[in-house]
């Protein structure tokens, strides 16, 4: 397994891959080192075919919080077009697998915004998710504006990005961008018990689901019913849809082969 500097990488329980930022000295500040290996470490879990499902943590005093500041106080905007920093977040919304984030403590700017990327997000009760980038004087630049808008609503995701107000973690399940709220010893546990529960689910119906529904943020009413139709047509070409009907009429648990 490659060596990571800034991260920390596992297989807690069968068919789930943890990637865990490490950077505790700067509360898991995101720099580009950071990023980087977060990516490379989802996208090896992505091609391994015995993981089904990520899970992405940090501590419990922080899942990210935010962007390195130093690293980014002396950048000039031809520099960061040039090095497509930002861009480079694409890679983590090509993931195929669904990938849940744990977070506790602290998800600000590109942490909340990272988390946001996420297909679900587990928190622990000192979870706090906000966009401060105003108050240094810019904005949110890796989909903050336009994760937290469809997450939360316009009128909330603008006050946030305006005036700095941070959700709790039980302001934000209340809000629909978290699933579910746990203690903090608990948290990562829960979040590892989901992510098995989604890998023991047919692997290719499950990347079916999670195009479909990340579809629905993007097309219209009409092409994401087109995108649903194909994609519940072709599982009809899989062995788990053999399995899956054959073992219901015979009242058995189904043996899923992922294929």
């Amino acid at each position: 397994m490659t060596t990571y500097e800034n991260i920390l990488v596992e297989t807690p329980v069968p068919g789930v891959g943890l990637v865990r930022l490490n950077r505790p000295q700067a509360l898991n500040a995101l720099n580009g080192d950071l990023t980087r290996e977060v990516f490379e470490a989802l996208e090896a879990f992505d091609r391994d075919e015995a993981v089904r499902c990520l899970v992405l943590t940090g501590s419990d005093k922080a899942f990210a919080a935010g962007a390195d500041i130093k690293q980014m106080a002396d950048t000039d905007a031809v520099t960061l077009f040039a090095g497509q920093d930002f861009t480079d977040w694409s890679r983590l919304a090509r993931i195929h697998k669904p990938i849940i984030a744990a977070v506790s403590g602290w998800a600000l700017g590109g942490g909340c915004e990272m988390a946001m990327m996420c297909d679900l997000i587990v928190a622990s009760e000192t979870a706090k998710f906000g966009q401060p980038e105003i108050t240094i004087g810019i904005m949110p630049g890796a989909g903050g504006t336009q994760r937290l808008t469809r997450a939360v609503g316009k009128a909330l995701a603008m006050e946030m990005c305006l005036t700095n107000r941070h959700l709790s973690a039980e302001e934000a399940r209340h809000y629909g961008l978290v699933n579910q709220v746990y203690p903090v010893d608990s948290y990562l546990d829960e979040a590892l018990k989901l992510a098995a529960k989604i890998a023991a689910m047919p692997a290719v119906a499950v990347r079916m689901i999670k195009d479909a529904v990340n579809k629905a943020e993007e097309l219209s009413l009409s092409e994401g019913l087109v995108f649903e139709k194909r994609n519940f047509y072709l599982l009809f070409c899989t062995e788990d849809k053999t399995e899956g009907m054959r073992a219901f009429v015979e009242k058995r648990p189904p043996e899923w082969k992922h294929r």
